[in-house]
C-alpha cells in the first residue's frame, strides 16, 4: 500500500493524479478517490445522456437472449454461472486458467487472443479489473460496433463520459448507501453478499447514445469546490 498513514485529510486533486499511476495499487486508489467525487457529482447534477437503474445487476440489464455469442473478459464468477444456468454460448478471457472451474475451461481462451475472441462477441461483459491492467481501451476497440458491451465492477463509477466515448452501452457498479456500516463490513472481512440491500445497493448505467453522440466529448471535469475537499 503507498499510502500508509498518509492518506486523511489530504486534498481529493492528490488522490485523482493517482488514476494515470503506472502502479495497480495506486490506480486502484485514485479510480477510488474519482468514484467517491463522481457519486457527489451524480447527486447535484445526475449525466443526461443515461438512465441509472437502481437494484439491478448488470447481467440481468445486458437482456442477454438465446443465440446471442457472450465473450467474458475475466473470470467473473457470477456471470459464469448465470451463462451456464441458462445455457448461453460464452467464451471467456482469462490469464490464468486456474481460476475457471473444470466445466468452464472448454470455454477458456487467453487474454493475449482478445483480437480474434472479442469481434465474435454480440454481448461483451467486462470485469472492471481491465481499468486496473490498462486492456479497456484495447478491448473495445476490436468490438463489434453493434455489440453490447457491458463493464461491470466496483472500479465503474457515476460519471461515464469516458465510457459512452468508447461505445460501452452498460456499466455495472455499486452505490454505497450507508459508509459507516460499510467500511465496518469491509474491515469485518464482509463481501457483496454482507453489503447490498443494507449499506449499499447494485446500480446500472444505461447509455442514451445516438451513434456516437459522446465521441467528441471533453474530458471529465469535476466541480473545483469537490476537488478542493
Amino acid at each position: 500500500m503507498p499510502f500508509p498513514g498518509k492518506m486523511r485529510g489530504r486534498r481529493a486533486a492528490d488522490f485523482l493524479d493517482e488514476v494515470q499511476h503506472p502502479d495497480g495499487i495506486r490506480r486502484a486508489v485514485g479510480i477510488a478517490a474519482m468514484n467517491a467525487l463522481a457519486a457527489f457529482c451524480w447527486d447535484r447534477r445526475p449525466h443526461p445522456a443515461v438512465d441509472l437503474e437502481t437494484n439491478v445487476d448488470a447481467f440481468d440489464a445486458a437482456r442477454i437472449t438465446p443465440g446471442q455469442m457472450v465473450v467474458v473478459v475475466g473470470a467473473f464468477v457470477p456471470f459464469l454461472r448465470e451463462l451456464k444456468r441458462r445455457g448461453n454460448a460464452y467464451l471467456v478471457l482469462e490469464q490464468d486458467p486456474a481460476v475457471l472451474k473444470a466445466d468452464e475451461l472448454p470455454f477458456y481462451r487467453h487474454a493475449s487472443q482478445a483480437p480474434v475472441v472479442v469481434p465474435q462477441a454480440d454481448v461483451l461483459l467486462i470485469t472492471g479489473t481491465t481499468l486496473l491492467n490498462d486492456t479497456l481501451d484495447d478491448i473495445l476497440a476490436v468490438a463489434k460496433p453493434n455489440a453490447c458491451k457491458v463493464v461491470v465492477g466496483p472500479t465503474v463509477g457515476l460519471v461515464p463520459d469516458a465510457y459512452l466515448r468508447r461505445g460501452c452501452d452498460i456499466l455495472g457498479g455499486i452505490r454505497v448507501t450507508d459508509a459507516y456500516k460499510f467500511l465496518d463490513v469491509l474491515a469485518e472481512g464482509g463481501s457483496g453478499y454482507h453489503f447490498f440491500g443494507k449499506s449499499a445497493q447494485k446500480i446500472v448505467l444505461r447509455s442514451r447514445r445516438q451513434n456516437g453522440l459522446w465521441k467528441n466529448q471533453d474530458a471529465i471535469v469535476f466541480p473545483p469546490e469537490l476537488v478542493s475537499q
